[in-house]
Parts: structure tokens; C-alpha cells; sequence
């Protein structure tokens, strides 16, 4: 079992973060680790997750990364995931879930439905297997936190953006029923864990300014700042993030 080491409220936390191969996953992975955290990782990139995972070992030469190859789109998969977790570590502090997907068309009337079905998959059915899966570890734990990452648009959907919008709105929604869960379970002492939700408008990273030297990135969250809200998670009480949207940026 891994001991608390003191080091902030994240200290010895043991923390889940699927989608941890990206940009967002790795700058986040980078700020658990450098908080002390054990971080265990998890892609559906086992390359990509392990460039992401020997990144932040690297940086943080005193602290534990793993990486676990999941399907989050097999509900046992994602608990055999949260089973194993518990069982190497004691116990399990967190879940970050970072898994995106986008597609957008130009007009409403011009929906392509095939768009929603693949956006139903990644952008709800996974959260819904990483909260059915994590729940009752993140429970027992006294500072267990599910953060989801969600966008502006969930709460002003445009008409080209339909369905991605309603995709993280179905995904806010879940994630809300999660943080109605740790309540109830909180009882008159209030909740011990907390289900929140962080929205951008968008996120962008080094490699795009590159991309795009001239671009503005207007309302943007770089993943350095995500990870830093993300981290900052565990430094509020549990009733105070619990069920709630903390901004990252402007709301609409």
C-alpha cells in the first residue's frame, strides 16, 4: 500500500487518468506526479501512452507512473482496470478522465448521424464505464475526486456542433448523477468524495501554436493551466467541487 507522503492534499493520492496520451493527458500525468501523486495512466495507444508515461518518470525522477493498456469502451475492462488499481496501490484517490473526440458539420439539416454514434462512444460511453467502474473505490477513499473535462458548447450547443454538444452535455449529465451519488453517500456530514466537471471552450498546446504561429486561440485553456485545475481539484473541500462546472473559461 502506498503511504501518504504529506506532500499537499495530493500527496501519496493514488490517481486514475484515461486518455493519458495526448497532450492534456500528458501535461496532466506530468502535475500529478510532480504533486506526489501515483499516477496510473491509461490510452488506447499503448506507444503513445508510454511516451507519455516515461515523459513525466523522466521529469519527476522520485515518482511512480504506470501505464495500463484499457478498452474504456469494455465496462470489464475498465473495472478490471479499477480492480487492479486498488488491489497494487490500496486504494484509489481519483479518476481524471480526458478522452476526447470531435466532429462538427455545417448545418444542423446537414447532421450526419454517424458522427453521433461514434461521439456517443467516446465521449459518453466511456465516462460511463470509468464512473460505474471507479465509484465505490473513489467512495471508500476520503479524498476521492472523478474530474471530467467538458466543453462551452455543452451548455450553448450551435447548430453545426449538435452533436458533439450534446454528447458532452449527455456526459455532464452522468457525471452530475455521479456527484448526487457521493452526496446521498456523504449523508448530514456531507460528501467525502466529489464528482466535477472542468469546461473550456477549447484546449491548446505547444505544438498547435507551432502549427499555427499566427493564431490567436482566443478563450482557449492550455494543458499546462487544465493540469494546474485539475490538481487544484483535490485542494478544495469535497462539498464545495462536489456535482458542480468549474470554468475555465467565459461562460456563453
Amino acid at each position: 500500500m502506498t503511504e501518504e507522503n504529506g506532500n499537499g492534499a495530493l500527496g501519496g493520492a493514488v490517481v486514475a487518468v484515461a486518455g493519458a496520451g495526448g497532450p492534456a493527458g500528458r501535461a496532466t500525468i506530468l502535475r500529478l506526479a510532480e504533486a506526489g501523486a501515483v499516477v496510473v495512466a491509461s490510452d488506447n495507444d499503448p506507444e503513445r501512452l508510454a511516451e507519455a508515461v516515461d515523459a513525466a518518470r523522466y521529469a519527476h525522477g522520485g515518482a511512480t507512473v504506470v501505464g495500463d493498456t484499457v478498452d474504456l469502451l469494455d465496462l470489464q475492462s475498465v473495472r478490471d482496470w479499477s480492480n487492479r488499481t486498488e488491489k497494487e496501490f490500496g486504494r484509489v484517490d481519483g479518476l481524471v478522465h480526458l478522452v476526447g473526440g470531435w466532429r462538427g458539420g455545417e448545418t444542423f439539416t446537414k447532421t450526419n448521424l454517424d458522427d453521433w454514434d461514434l461521439l456517443e462512444m467516446l465521449l459518453v460511453r466511456t465516462v460511463q464505464h470509468t464512473s460505474l467502474a471507479f465509484h465505490e473505490a473513489l467512495q471508500r477513499s476520503e479524498r476521492g475526486r472523478y474530474v471530467l473535462i467538458s466543453a462551452a458548447g455543452a451548455s450553448k450547443p450551435t447548430a453545426g456542433n449538435a452533436s458533439y454538444a450534446a454528447a458532452k452535455a449527455a456526459a455532464e449529465a452522468w457525471t452530475l448523477a455521479l456527484g448526487d451519488y457521493f452526496r446521498k453517500a456523504g449523508g448530514e456530514q456531507g460528501p467525502t468524495s466529489a464528482a466535477a466537471i472542468l469546461v473550456v471552450k477549447a484546449l491548446v498546446h505547444d505544438a498547435m501554436r507551432a502549427e499555427r504561429p499566427n493564431a490567436k486561440f482566443a478563450g482557449f485553456t492550455d494543458v499546462t493551466e487544465l493540469a494546474e485545475a485539475v490538481a487544484g481539484v483535490w485542494e478544495r473541500p469535497a462539498s464545495e467541487v462536489n456535482g458542480t462546472r468549474l470554468w475555465l473559461t467565459e461562460k456563453p
